[in-house]
């Protein structure tokens, strides 16, 4: 009886030590032995400066509207800061894909009527392991500023502002192919900037 005890108490340390190892909770029940951070997110001014948030003009002076694009540093990390016999090829990222989506402070976040709609990108870029890596993305579409809210913003002048938070969610893989993600939040400032520096 006292045998059977002492099984059955093994096999639940070896259980909840094999249910600990076999994630990573820093990433989201992945089970990569490597992490991703956002390192920093970096936007524009309205006069084209580099800013920790985004001036996006919903309508340049010539009538015409533009994407917007921002920066970003990830970083890749392993979760043992010291592994035994060091970092592997096997602990690089790579990045395959990011999804974009806004909502507002005062929690009005309805896509297509108090905010634009989310979107998802593609990327392809490898990080190694203990090192960065910068990559430009879009984070406002051309499409958005043709479509509620922001086309509605094109007549008001930079007076009217629309202050959004985007929340880029960024998605990829070790090089055994477990999954990776990592969370970056960047502030937005919706309005016509064009046509009143025109003015």
């Amino acid at each position: 009886m006292k045998n059977m005890k002492t099984v059955f108490g093994l096999a639940v340390i070896l259980s909840a030590f094999l249910a600990l190892v076999s994630c990573n909770p820093v990433e989201d029940d992945s089970r990569s032995a490597s992490m991703l951070i956002v390192d920093s997110l970096l936007g524009s001014d309205a006069d084209g400066g580099s800013a920790n948030f985004l001036q996006s003009d919903v309508l340049l002076g010539n009538g015409s509207v533009r994407a917007d694009s921002i920066s970003a540093t990830l970083r890749a990390e392993t979760l043992n800061p010291d592994p035994i016999l060091g970092q592997s090829q096997y602990n690089d990222i790579v990045l395959t894909r990011y999804l974009v989506s806004f909502t507002r402070t005062d929690g009005r976040k309805t896509p297509g009527q108090d905010v634009p709609y989310p979107f998802e990108g593609s990327m392809s870029t490898v990080i190694k392991a203990g090192s960065t890596a910068s990559a430009s993305l879009v984070l406002v579409r051309e499409v958005a500023k043709l479509e509620p809210p922001l086309i509605g913003l094109a007549d008001l002048g930079s007076e009217v502002v629309l202050a959004c938070t985007a929340t880029i969610e960024f998605y990829g893989h070790d090089m055994v192919n477990r999954t990776v993600k990592a969370t970056g939040q960047l502030t937005v400032y919706f309005a016509n900037y064009a046509d009143s520096a025109s003015e």
